[in-house]
């Protein structure tokens, strides 16, 4: 794993018969589920986190829509966590005293 995955447990907690259920998504959604477009080439969680892997639970996806989805989702993960941002907060002026 490399990136953002590094540290992830989401493989692990893939139920064993994952390639079955991901097969049978695929050919129920050929197409994918967010763009109506593309080819699904993933198995996506509709819901981030919620291990759901149920039929209901689960949509075939294109590359795009999906790298797109992720990053939305770990966006809205890193903000909910309050990682500090690049940009420095106010720094109050070296020449004006505060009360």
């Amino acid at each position: 794993m490399s990136g953002g995955w590094a540290n992830s447990d989401r493989k692990s907690r893939l139920p064993s018969g994952w390639a079955k259920i991901r097969a049978r998504i695929l050919e129920r959604d050929p197409i994918c589920k967010i763009c109506s477009v593309r080819p699904s080439r993933f198995c996506d969680h509709i819901i981030a986190k919620a291990d759901d892997h149920s039929d209901t639970g689960l949509q075939g996806v294109c590359g795009p829509c999906h790298d797109q989805k992720s990053a939305r989702e770990g966006a809205a993960a890193a903000k909910a966590i309050g990682r500090p941002g690049r940009k420095r907060p106010p720094e109050p002026h070296p020449g004006i005293k505060e009360p």
